[in-house]
């Protein structure tokens, strides 16, 4: 299926789509649907709510999202694969590139405008025909106001993205070749209105893991009020979710990555993936008939460094299971690794990777300072070790492995000196992936969880003009985050409190989670911040990068070009 614009959503788009959520709730889709048996039947309307679902793993968990989320802010430089250098850079930024549609190179913008709005279509048409569905009262209450959640979901993303563009609550079923520039406040009020609704009728638990609920609604409008800066609400939201629900942050911050671990009290809410990699499987156009993966959680290839490369410098390593697959996306800024004082916060361990150990044993050549030396390694010997300091040659050449340490990742100006070997977040590793070539993990994506709801608590304290309180909910979260035994001094004081503290205790926190670029957007610090701490891309950015430019497909649609326009600054 490739949906050339936004507006080209019929009926046949929406069935096609259904196909790709079978595995979302570990429900199975029935056979033989048509158009109309997914509006007049309870078992086909489950399936258009389950696709409706199913998009948010084109974004959670995925490199177009991991791109449009993370990169371009403070904390990543691009690794030597990395795709989209003019996302994360801003430099030669342009609405399209020369590539055919939907092949694994297509642009992550257009793949994300096209499924996105296509998913809204679907859900514009759940809401419109919910009562011809045949679902029982209750029932039916709780699934609209899951489509409700998820309309005001997607075009979060989409306003934040793009800024004042197309906005629906009408079914399109037919070829629709006009587009409306919507204000970015006319986005907000459906949004809110939406939540409202989700709130009000969603239960406070399920039993259905990855189905939204009251706190979850609660939470992501704690996050709306807080970007739109209505921070007595977004306060009152967050205190309730930290309070009301029986969440819990997790005791140690480490344990919230275990492949054991992921249903966890701290997770609010999170896009499920399935176990059975089979349904996830990279080339199944069964499942995935957008032509491009829908797949399993991605993240456990992305941050990761080349250390089974010779030729990158590596020794006594081969790729398995344990260290992952390397895709070399994204490089943390030198930046992002100083944020941590790791002598006290448990996070630097807890995200990043710092020692390999030797698993191919043998004879192998380090150079330091321009001297080759001859070294020997055993299984389980240390391979490489990584560090943000800066090691005296003299050291390192008493060493048998290979010492990665600042100035062979960063220049003197923190620009990266060696986007192949780094230290690497770590915290999305999936060792239990059956193969070392898997692609695909099970692991789901965390959208909210508690911690979130301190780091919003606070940020709406000190808007408020109460650095105290602010500092109390940071007190919250350093205090999980601290090592054993340093409780007191990750504590923080009221003078500590300003939004750039916050920010780089955000970074600490959530780190790849697919929060930053909406952060330094939302308090305004996008540019200053990219200019301060990411030197790849400080020449590039300018004030019009807080909106991504549209992709140009979808304006050469459009017959109404005087009117629906590109972005400022991409013309």
């Amino acid at each position: 299926m490739k949906t050339r614009n936004i507006f080209k959503v019929m009926i046949a788009t929406s069935m096609l789509m259904l196909g790709a959520c079978g595995e979302l709730l570990e429900e199975k889709n029935p056979s033989g649907i048509t158009d109309e048996s997914v509006y007049t039947t309870p078992e086909g309307f489950e399936t258009l709510v389950n696709a409706s679902y199913a998009t948010a793993r084109h974004w959670y968990g995925k490199e177009d999202g991991y791109t449009l989320a993370e990169g371009g802010t403070d904390l990543w430089l691009q690794g030597v694969d990395n795709r989209r250098v003019d996302l994360m850079t801003y430099n030669n930024l342009q609405a399209t590139e020369n590539m055919p549609p939907l092949s694994i190179n297509e642009i992550f913008l257009e793949r994300i405008w096209e499924r996105f709005y296509a998913t809204i279509n679907l859900i514009n048409a759940g809401i419109l025909r919910i009562d011809d569905a045949g679902l029982a009262e209750d029932l039916k209450l709780k699934r609209k106001a899951e489509l409700h959640f998820l309309r005001a979901f997607y075009y979060w993303h989409i306003v934040e993205t793009w800024g004042g563009v197309h906005l629906t609550t009408e079914e399109t079923s037919t070829v629709q070749t006009t587009a409306n520039r919507s204000s970015v406040d006319d986005f907000y009020a459906l949004i809110f209105s939406d939540l409202a609704f989700a709130v009000e009728n969603l239960p406070p638990t399920t039993t259905d893991y990855g189905r939204v609920t009251k706190p979850a609604a609660e939470a992501f409008l704690a996050r709306m009020h807080l970007t739109r800066g209505n921070n007595a609400e977004a306060l009152a939201l967050s205190q309730k979710v930290i309070s009301d629900y029986g969440f819990q942050l997790v005791p140690k911050y480490a344990d919230l990555w275990s492949m054991q671990n992921l249903k966890n009290k701290e997770v609010v809410w999170a896009v499920n993936y399935t176990v059975d990699l089979t349904s996830s499987d990279l080339l199944n156009t069964a499942t995935n008939p957008f032509g491009h993966p829908r797949g399993g959680h991605n993240a456990h290839m992305m941050f990761l460094m080349t250390y089974e490369r010779v030729a990158a410098g590596a020794i006594g390593m081969q790729r398995d299971v344990a260290n992952g697959r390397p895709f070399a996306r994204y490089m943390p800024t030198k930046f992002l690794l100083d944020l941590f004082d790791e002598t006290i916060d448990a996070r630097y361990n807890g995200s990043f990777q710092t020692v390999w150990k030797t698993n191919k044993a043998g004879a192998y050549k380090k150079t330091v300072n321009g001297v080759e030396y001859n070294v020997n390694l055993a299984l389980g010997d240390t391979a490489i070790f990584a560090s943000k300091y800066e090691i005296a040659d003299e050291v390192d050449a008493t060493k048998k492995y290979l010492i990665v340490d600042q100035s062979k990742m960063y220049k003197n100006d923190g620009n990266f000196n060696g986007n192949q070997l780094y230290i690497p977040l770590s915290k999305f590793l999936d060792p239990t992936r059956p193969t070392l070539t898997e692609v695909q993990s099970a692991r789901d994506a965390f959208v909210i969880r508690l911690a979130e709801m301190y780091l919003i608590a606070a940020e709406a304290k000190l808007n408020l003009n109460d650095a105290e309180g602010a500092a109390e909910f940071i007190n919250a979260i350093r205090t999980r985050a601290a090592v054993p035994g340093k409780v007191a001094e990750m504590q923080v004081e009221a003078d500590d409190m300003s939004i750039d503290f916050i920010l780089d205790e955000r970074a600490r926190e959530l780190a790849g989670e697919q929060l930053r670029w909406f952060d330094l957007k939302r308090t305004g610090k996008l540019v200053e911040r990219v200019v301060a701490h990411n030197p790849a891309a400080a020449p590039y950015v300018k004030e019009y990068h807080n909106v991504r430019p549209i992709p140009q497909r979808q304006l050469d649609a459009v017959t109404n070009k005087a009117e629906f326009t590109q972005n400022d600054g991409y013309q």
